[in-house]
């Protein structure tokens, strides 16, 4: 049976210039590429010393003859080049010999370098990223990984700094370079790769994870990234943006433990705001942490336990006890007890000192 899911979005983002977070993944070039460019400027110096060797051609002396063809030419500047020297051929005149001293051992030393420094350079790259990786591995605990640095994914960041989640525990992980490139740049870590591959999410060490967010830009993409992690992370909460809502039941079944349809939220705030524009505002300071009205989630402290949610300074919308989630005017909340979860309402304006 084939499963189809709707909802695809691109991503228009605006991009920032300063580095200043961890970026585990550089998106450097092609190791082939750099072969490919290192071979041309070997076989440019080896042009110029056949060149300069041709144009100089009877000032060498090849065995029993003097002079030297294309081909001798080519031959000589290869040996000379790669320091093999057979000594068949020989600068026998003081310009010829004046050449090889203050042009062709230039040249020698250059094309050495630029074939040795293709070898030390990858080597070098490659250690240093081992290394890097290896003690972010050894520190990272408890971090939260967003899967996807769009609108989304970035929202979701502001709100985790927001709520007091440092940037350092926060690790995105998305497909675009560029994206990765401006999510280091607030200080978080960026890894470039596809999220529903088991290797880039064990990059992220997604095992040790206190929370996922997937922000893909595809309903069937936050499929499989979900399925990907809760294969690899059994216990981790992972939340999930979907687009459209008849994926929101597919993506529960996948292993999200919260599922946020984008479109249908959108929807009904637009809907809402014809008629009743003030609850869409409400809704807006609500969702944007550190102004105004703020929606959090708390644990009871000792000192509420026994009072009813009404006498509590902040705003009571749900307690969850027991797994069981209790809306506030459900009589079965009766008093509050130890271990119960509030969902709260809390103000950042004047009233609030």
């Amino acid at each position: 049976m084939a499963i189809t899911l709707r909802g695809v979005a691109r991503r228009d983002e605006s991009r920032v210039d300063p580095h200043t977070g961890v970026h585990l993944a550089h998106v450097e070039e092609s190791p082939l590429r750099q072969v490919w460019r290192r071979i041309i400027l070997a076989a440019v110096v080896l042009a110029v010393t056949v060149a300069i060797i041709y144009l100089d051609r009877d000032g060498y002396r090849d065995l029993d003859h003097r002079g030297l063809s294309l081909l001798d030419s080519l031959y000589y500047a290869t040996v000379t080049l790669s320091t093999t020297g057979y000594g068949d051929i020989t600068p026998v005149t003081p310009s010829a010999r004046l050449i090889n001293v203050l042009v062709i051992t230039p040249l020698r030393i250059t094309f050495l370098l630029i074939l040795i420094g293709t070898t030390l350079e990858a080597l070098t790259a490659r250690s240093q990223e081992e290394f890097r990786i290896r003690r972010w591995r050894s520190r990272v605990r408890h971090h939260v990984v967003v899967c996807g640095y769009g609108t989304k994914g970035r929202s979701a960041i502001r709100s985790l700094e927001a709520t007091g989640t440092p940037l350092e525990e926060i690790v995105v992980v998305d497909p675009d370079p560029a994206a990765v490139e401006e999510a280091t740049a607030t200080g978080v870590t960026g890894i470039v790769g596809d999220a529903s591959r088991t290797e880039v999410l064990t990059r992220a060490a997604v095992q040790r994870a206190r929370s996922v967010i997937v922000a893909a830009n595809r309903d069937d993409a936050a499929a499989l990234i979900t399925l990907t992690v809760r294969q690899l992370n059994p216990g981790v909460p992972i939340t999930v943006s979907v687009r459209e809502e008849e994926n929101a039941k597919l993506l529960r079944q996948s292993g999200a433990d919260t599922v946020i349809t984008t479109s249908a939220t959108s929807g009904r705030l637009m809907g809402l705001s014809t008629a009743s524009p003030g609850v869409v505002a409400v809704v807006e300071d609500l969702l944007t942490t550190g102004t105004g009205l703020d929606l959090t989630q708390r644990r009871v402290s000792s000192g509420e336990v026994g009072l009813s949610p009404r006498q509590l300074r902040d705003v009571v919308l749900s307690v969850t006890r027991s797994g069981q989630t209790l809306r506030f005017d459900d009589p079965l909340i009766g008093t509050l007890q130890s271990g119960d979860l509030l969902v709260v309402v809390k103000s950042h304006g004047p009233a609030a000192a």
